[in-house]
């Protein structure tokens, strides 16, 4: 069989399998309609949010109000209908609505003078909104959003015609007067404010560190879970946690130590259920004596189990756990080129001092028990025993283990979509803006190559039963987390030992690598959307990663607008440094709108203050026409389906398939 006699059989064969779904010329017709039609629809909203750091309360405000989305979406309803324009502020109390339908209800019904015409009145402006953000969607794609129970209901008010004279006004009318007669008022304007943030936004990307700092990230991770379409491009922290997940006992350590460092352990306790005790009676036993002076954790919520003191000496252990497990790391691969991270090989104690880069500092702390000077890298068989316990928790957790395969499932080390190129940090770049070749796992790798190796290889790390291959995974996910030309962190070394026990702070400083500056060029980041196949003349560099700090005048926009960062400080810890509380990018078919945020007071605070929950927006970029679908990478799949389609029907008319084919049998050759 010639070449072409395989391409023509296996497209018949792929043909047939079409035809199990489309049986007839008029159901594939029929898709064929359909999928025109969504190709002529607008584009969806696409939401760009970074950095979250575990800031649960903060992340799932900016989800509420999408961003000022929800408000611009009002404004469109009642400017483009027939009422006219709202009010401001009866527009900003339908905001809050939206975005906290219980809390507002709970405020405003008991002092309602008329609480059934207020519901009444709340169900018919809300119908009318959700209306309008479901514009965008077939009505298959709607009613999949719907809520089950009142997927009827819902379903006839969303199809309401707005026209004055509307044959049918009475009719809908009659819904919503018995809707509340019934007693259901409250549910269904909750049911509708929810429906409402779930069609206001297409599509949730986030742009990694999901974890760490902040006090809830397994609720960050339950709220994505449940949110209809997201993709994440993974952060230094977020591999940190797959690493610990995977059984990697050096990021283990790191994700305890940094849980421990800013008194946010309730993650770990309450929300994946490891157990820190073990962990506690051995660094009481160990450094019981020890005040622990550079290891108090950073002003942060109580920890109900465990007193201040008790958090420092865990703080403490961990911490020198963490130094050896990383050394053995280092050892175990000269490839890295971080020899010179053996910090604890250049420490003397007996004169209590460390050697780094040529010059000796004083330690600030001299008491190490567990150091062994002819081996520092060695753990003590109690340290052994308290890895062994936490590597063993963390690879039996289910929660943590169905939120890792979450981020496997819906996540990876870069991705370009609609022409952007979508990533967390940064690049590994000389001088001169090359991409850099590195030593990875027996290759030598550079540019796209480099992601697509590495995100392999941390999926290696989680899946692989080989031992050797999985430990390979592991330490290439502890490189991403620390490494001078890891693409996550991007800086030429981790100064973390430096922070705990010298100090002179320059000795803290991590430089950052090549990419920082060269972002700032317009054609660097026309070279690097070619690179990886984004669209140079049109596309966007979107990354988070590095706190703009607002406060001294930086701004998110670099090389002309050519590339955007949108870590703002989401997390209070960043706040001080950014002076806010985080950028976020919304684009729709008309143009982009970055968002700035202030920090987050509680949602019963902003009830009680009637404050405005629509946060500072400006128009970065808008686009000379609507885009559509059919602009979109969605619309080249579609185009590729419609393609398929067109190929099954001549296949019909050919006789080359028979309308009703159930079995291969019927396949004629």
């Amino acid at each position: 069989m010639s070449l072409s006699d395989r391409h023509t059989a296996q497209n018949l064969r792929l043909l047939h399998l079409l035809s199990a779904r489309y049986p007839t010329i008029t159901a594939a017709h029929i898709e064929m309609i359909n999928l025109s039609a969504i190709l002529a629809l607008p584009k969806g909203t696409d939401h760009y949010i970074s950095d979250i750091h575990g800031a649960y309360e903060q992340f799932d405000h900016i989800l509420r109000h999408a961003s000022g989305a929800i408000r611009r979406k009002i404004r469109q309803t009642f400017t483009d209908e027939a009422s006219g324009e709202m009010h401001a502020a009866h527009e900003a109390e339908l905001d809050m609505l939206i975005s906290y339908p219980e809390l507002k209800l709970r405020q405003v019904l008991p002092t309602c003078e008329r609480p059934d015409d207020w519901m009444a009145l709340m169900i018919s402006q809300l119908s009318r909104v959700a209306r309008t953000a479901a514009q965008k969607y077939t009505r298959s794609k709607v009613r999949k959003r719907l809520v089950p129970q009142f997927a009827y209901i819902l379903e006839e008010l969303l199809t309401e015609s707005q026209t004055e004279h509307s044959q049918k006004e009475h009719y809908y009318d009659s819904i919503v007067r018995s809707i509340v007669a019934l007693g259901q008022g409250e549910q269904i304007i909750i049911t509708l404010a929810e429906l409402i943030q779930r069609l206001v936004v297409d599509r949730l990307y986030i742009l990694g560190d999901i974890y760490d700092r902040g006090p809830a990230a397994e609720k960050v991770m339950d709220r994505l879970i449940d949110y209809p379409h997201v993709t994440i491009q993974w952060g230094n922290h977020d591999i940190s946690w797959m690493g610990a997940a995977s059984g990697c006992e050096a990021l283990i350590a790191n994700v305890i130590r940094l849980a421990l460092r800013y008194a946010t352990i309730e993650t770990l306790l309450d929300g994946y259920s490891i157990n820190l005790r073990p962990l506690a009676r051995f660094a009481e036993a160990t450094y019981g004596n020890d005040p622990c002076r550079e290891f108090q954790p950073k002003a942060g919520p109580p920890a109900e189990e465990f007193s201040r003191d008790t958090l420092a000496r865990m703080h403490k252990a961990i911490t020198i756990i963490q130094f050896k497990l990383d050394a053995q790391v280092i050892r175990r691969h000269p490839e890295y080129a971080m020899a010179d991270r053996l910090v604890l090989d250049a420490i003397n104690l007996r004169d209590g001092t460390v050697t780094l880069y040529g010059r000796t500092y004083p330690l600030l702390d001299t008491n190490w028990p567990t150091l062994q000077q002819d081996d520092p890298a060695a753990l003590t068989p109690e340290e052994t025993a308290v890895v062994a316990d936490l590597r063993y928790q963390f690879q039996h957790s289910p929660r943590l283990d169905a939120h890792i395969r979450f981020l496997y499932s819906y996540g990876s080390m870069v991705q370009v979509q609609d022409g952007n190129l979508l990533f967390h940090g940064c690049l590994p770049v000389d001088e001169r803006g090359e991409f850099l070749a590195l030593p990875l796992a027996g290759e030598v790798v550079a540019g796209p190559a480099l992601f697509a190796r590495y995100e392999q290889l941390a999926r290696t790390a989680f899946f692989s039963q080989d031992p050797q291959l999985k430990q390979a995974g592991q330490d290439a996910l502890w490189y991403l987390w620390c490494g001078p030309q890891s693409p996550l962190f991007g800086r030429e070394r981790m100064t973390t030992f430096e922070r705990y026990f010298v100090a002179d702070t320059a000795t803290h400083t991590e430089p950052k690598g090549a990419y920082y500056a060269l972002r700032q060029s317009e054609e660097f980041c026309c070279k690097v959307l070619a690179a990886f196949g984004a669209d140079t003349e049109h596309g966007l560099i979107i990354n988070g990663h590095t706190p703009v700090r607002t406060r001294k005048g930086e701004r998110p926009l670099l090389a002309n607008g050519k590339l955007i960062v949108i870590d703002g400080g989401m997390s209070e810890a960043y706040q001080p440094v950014t002076g806010i509380a985080g950028y976020t990018l919304i684009a729709n078919s008309h143009g982009l709108m970055l968002a700035a945020h202030e920090a987050f007071t509680g949602a019963d605070e902003l009830i009680r203050q009637g404050a405005d929950v629509t946060p500072q927006t400006e128009t970065i970029a808008t686009f000379p026409r609507r885009v559509l679908i059919a602009d979109t990478d969605t619309g080249r799949m579609l185009r590729g389906q419609l393609e398929d389609m067109h190929k099954l029907v001549a296949a019909y008319r050919n006789g080359l398939l028979v309308e009703n084919a159930r079995d291969s049998r019927l396949l004629r050759h």
